[in-house]
């Protein structure tokens, strides 16, 4: 795998880089938000490690820029261990977040479970197929490209969003519970909690509702869980 590890802590980012090259992984390094931008802009990476607390822009503000032309994994790695602020780096377009002191082992699993995901999606692409596209009401889901299209606009979904979406369009009013929908977009082994989906959910209404807190494609049953319906 490229990494990128991002923390203005140049103790932590040796250890985290002879760590992870000892594994076979490339890695890059950044020091601040603005350079980890321009690296993620000018680099394919397969996921990126971001400590929250940054120089010139903060945790928050590079995942907010970098969903906005990239749905590269990242995983936070943060300080703070409130599940408000472990909320917000989700909320902004993070995939997971490790609290400081952290054990490698246990980034270190955190990293193949997002990759396992990862390849679970790519190979889903894979064999020669035609492109598919899911039309359901007035939403066109391109399936192979990972592209939202509502009423002819798009909409730059991350890939949880996408497939969050994708899955409740498939199945137009069939209620998915969050732990059912956590067992199918981030796999059984996630270590997160079921919060996470809500957190995915709203995000996701933000984007592509022209109302989101009168929603008329992702509805919620209460104590249920959500569903599909135009």
């Amino acid at each position: 795998m490229k990494i990128l590890v991002v923390d203005d802590e140049k103790v932590i980012v040796k250890g985290l880089a002879f760590s992870l090259e000892q594994d076979g992984n490339e890695v890059d390094t950044a020091f601040d938000g603005e350079e980890a931008l321009e690296r993620i802009r000018e680099n394919d990476y397969d996921i990126v490690l971001l400590d929250l607390m940054l120089p010139k822009l903060d945790g928050y503000e590079v995942t907010r820029q970098v969903r906005q032309f990239s749905s590269v994994p990242i995983i936070m790695l943060t300080a703070k261990s409130e599940d408000d602020d472990k909320i917000s780096g989700l909320d902004c377009g993070a995939d997971d977040y490790v609290t400081k002191p952290f054990n490698m082992l246990e980034l270190k699993a955190r990293i193949n479970a997002v990759m396992r995901r990862v390849a679970v999606r790519s190979q889903s692409g894979k064999g020669g197929q035609k492109q598919k596209i899911l039309k359901v009401g007035s939403i066109d889901l391109d399936i192979d490209n990972r592209r939202c299209l509502i009423a002819g606009r798009e909409f730059n979904l991350t890939s949880k969003e996408f497939e969050i979406l994708t899955l409740l369009c498939q199945n137009p009013g069939v209620i998915f519970s969050r732990e059912k929908l956590l067992q199918i977009v981030w796999g059984e082994g996630y270590p997160g909690d079921e919060r996470t989906v809500d957190v995915h959910v709203r995000r996701l209404r933000e984007k592509i509702e022209p109302n989101p807190g009168a929603p008329v494609y992702v509805h919620t049953k209460w104590g249920a869980g959500y569903y599909y319906r135009e």
